[in-house]
């Protein structure tokens, strides 16, 4: 068995890694699912969370939200609805996307779409934090 298995993160617009991993934390729907070679075949659907992954003995984190994982045991195949590194990260633009979900949820008209509000908070604040983490 290979101390390896092959990672690729695709989101709608671009491969964002093609890399030999040692090892993976994947945030499932239900919980974060962690991945070594060998790993038993799945497919999971993916949160709103960080992607880790070790390759060539560093640690590399990406912020991921919705999309699914498909698990084999010498491949793991990401398809994200979105996608992308720490530095690219705009702080401004997830601060701003904060405070709109915030005033949303604060909102008492019929027409938000709480769930949505919801989701987008949460995407905002794991951005913020990987972007802060990331520094």
């Amino acid at each position: 068995m290979s101390d390896t298995f092959q990672l690729e993160i695709v989101t709608p617009t671009r491969l964002l890694v093609k890399d030999a991993a040692e090892e993976a934390q994947i945030p499932g729907a239900t919980g974060y699912l962690g991945i070594l070679p060998g790993h038993a075949p799945l497919i999971t659907e993916l949160g709103v969370g960080e992607i880790t992954y070790k390759a060539s003995g560093t640690t590399h984190t990406l912020a991921v939200a919705w999309g699914f994982a498909e698990v084999l045991p010498d491949k793991v195949t990401i398809l994200a609805e979105a996608s992308e590194r720490p530095q690219e990260i705009d702080v401004a633009r997830a601060q701003k996307a904060k405070e709109r979900a915030e005033e949303r949820l604060k909102s008492s008209n019929a027409e938000v779409d709480y769930a949505r509000a919801e989701d987008a908070l949460q995407r905002a604040e794991m951005r913020l934090n990987l972007a802060k983490e990331k520094k």
